[in-house]
């Protein structure tokens, strides 16, 4: 490592435990946040944020404190929502039959259950359809949309149906389509097709997730009802599955989904949904919900009915108002959940196999493994695991019979929808798309080399221009001492944090480790502390998967600069802070 590089890593750290150099905040971001604590007299960690997001010292409060009423744009900003809403309110009205067909992941269980708990609150019923993910694949498909269309006067396709021409002109009823997924050259020939990411949008809206677009239909919706003269369901108890959605489908925390998360965190704690109710007990959560619970608790067991199990349970279970019915039906998503984590835990170890044997032989700007057999559920939480592991997009594909089906994920910065789209126009896939941070694709076994090195063609520019691989961000430094549950309470007000909107990641410099263990089969847990200050608590998800928690697990006695996020934990009824580790580095 050069003379340069070492001047510039934070804390001189320029090859962590996991390989990473550290990097802290610029001079120009440190000034800006000490003229924002300054004139705020908020903290500097909290401040440090704020600059780092570009909000000015006067918007700090609005900023700390995001409203729906301020932030939601007008509905009618995207095309086809006047027909669209009017289309779904003639149906409510004159008691039409209406089917909702959606993805069977949490983004359209959730948007599914919008429509659900929006319709039945007004005294209606619609059919839900959740594709199998192995036999009938992603999307809308021709049987089932004709079968649908028989029955019923209105199709709803929530989170899929913008590149379904084919299988939605089976339909002999109305059909509208809302969606977020990357769109075409043409639109299927429906009744409305409201999706930020048409073509022929602006892309303002576009990091709307499929429940954020249901929503937003919603509020339009309620606007005819009260011109009609018509009584009109709240919405905001159906926040907390937006707030759900925008986390798990890893939609972007800006604008309106900031305050989506944020409001639809505290209708969560509520605890009046009563498959949500059901999930987080399970899920053990014993706090109040935070983006995190989102993500990675509650999301992988809603998924897991459509990854190896019944693709309608996530749905039927948010959806669901009955407690024990959901009492069941989340006991059966847990279990599932465990059996994913198995059949992943195989299908990770062989991807990685490959892209490590692939990375030996040659550079190449995109990580990909294909397998016989890989189960079709969890190629894509495979592909999420590849991209952490690499910090590059990655590709995994299970092929059967000579036919592949894969998911990818990418890394910020990268549309990857855009290029699997394009691999799909130029004849690489049988199908393909998705949107900038996950896309699936289908394709001939014998394809797979050429449609790979096409992609990392693709992909190279954007790759190129990206922020250095390799590299960890560092907000800055904190002891110990400092990470008090005030603190958290004021940084917990700058989030929520996800998807393009990271949380602080603190260094703590020269901590001496004071107990260090093996939690479960792929978790650490450490304890450390600065000279004088009291012990802080660090968890360490996955590490033993990795170099970290070998490397920590006989540090006890040594020093080592910690770098990761804070959270609050509960504990006896008490709350408490605690590190979530990201890495580390010996000292000297």
């Amino acid at each position: 490592m050069g003379d340069e590089a070492r001047m510039t890593a934070f804390l001189s750290v320029t090859s962590s435990l996991t390989g990473r150099l550290w990097r802290g905040p610029d001079a120009m971001l440190e000034r800006a946040a000490e003229a924002l604590a300054q004139d705020s007299r908020l903290p500097l960690p909290v401040s440090r944020v704020l600059a780092a997001r570009g909000v000015p010292p006067h918007e700090a409060p609005l900023y700390l404190d995001p409203k729906l009423r301020d932030l939601l744009p007008d509905p009618l900003s995207l095309r086809d929502m006047d027909k669209a809403a009017e289309r779904l309110v003639a149906a409510l009205l004159a008691g039409q039959r209406i089917a909702i067909f959606a993805d069977y992941d949490v983004d359209g269980g959730a948007s599914a259950a919008l429509l659900l708990d929006w319709l039945r609150r007004q005294g209606r019923d619609a059919t839900l359809y959740i594709p199998d993910r192995i036999d009938e694949g992603y999307g809308p498909n021709a049987p089932a949309i004709a079968g649908l269309s028989q029955d019923h006067d209105l199709i709803v396709c929530v989170d899929c149906g913008t590149l379904s021409h084919e299988a939605l002109a089976a339909s002999t009823c109305d059909v509208i389509v809302l969606d977020h997924h990357q769109g075409g050259e043409t639109l299927p020939q429906v009744a409305a097709v409201v999706n930020p990411n048409r073509a022929d949008e602006d892309g303002s809206l576009g990091h709307l997730c499929a429940a954020g677009v249901v929503f937003l239909t919603l509020v339009r919706c309620n606007s005819l009802l009260r011109r009609g003269g018509h009584p009109q369901p709240d919405l905001i108890p159906l926040l907390d599955l937006v707030a759900l959605a925008t986390v798990a489908d890893v939609a972007p925390l800006v604008g309106v989904n900031r305050a989506f998360v944020r409001q639809g965190l505290l209708v969560m704690a509520r605890r009046e949904r009563p498959g949500l109710v059901a999930l987080s007990d399970v899920a053990r959560l014993d706090s109040a919900p935070n983006a995190f619970h989102l993500g990675f608790l509650l999301g992988p067991r809603i998924n897991a009915g459509g990854r190896v199990g019944r693709a309608d349970l996530g749905a039927l279970c948010l959806s669901c108002t009955d407690g024990r019915q959901a009492e069941r039906l989340a006991a059966e998503l847990d279990a599932l959940n465990r059996d994913r984590r198995a059949i992943e835990a195989a299908v990770r170890d062989e991807a990685l196999a490959q892209v490590e044997a692939r990375a030996r032989a040659g550079d190449s700007l995109v990580a990909w493994a294909a397998g016989d057999g890989w189960h079709p559920g969890v190629v894509g939480i495979v592909a999420a695991r590849v991209k952490e592991a690499t910090g590059l997009p990655a590709v995994v594909i299970g092929v059967e019979r000579g036919i592949g089906k894969g998911s990818a994920r990418s890394v910020p910065g990268v549309d990857l929808g855009r290029a699997i789209q394009r691999l799909s126009a130029e004849g690489l896939l049988l199908k393909g798309g998705g949107h900038a941070m996950a896309a699936g694709l289908t394709i001939e076994e014998a394809r797979i080399p050429a449609a790979m090195e096409r992609l990392s063609q693709l992909l190279s520019r954007e790759m190129a221009e990206r922020p250095g691989a390799g590299e960890l961000r560092i907000s800055g430094l904190l002891d110990p001492s400092g990470a008090t549950v005030e603190l958290m309470q004021m940084l917990e007000r700058a989030g929520p944090f996800g998807q393009a909107a990271p949380a602080p990641r603190f260094a703590f410099a020269e901590q001496l480790i004071d107990s260090a263990g093996a939690m479960g089969d792929s978790h650490l847990r450490l304890r450390f502390r600065s000279p004088g200050s009291q012990a802080l608590e660090a968890v360490a998800w996955g590490a033993m998967n990795g170099p970290l928690g070998p490397a920590l697990l006989g540090a006890r006695g040594r020093r080592f600069h910690l770098a990761g996020k804070l959270e609050l934990t509960q504990w006896g009824g008490r709350e408490r802070v605690r590190l979530r580790l990201d890495d580390a580095a010996p000292v000297g």
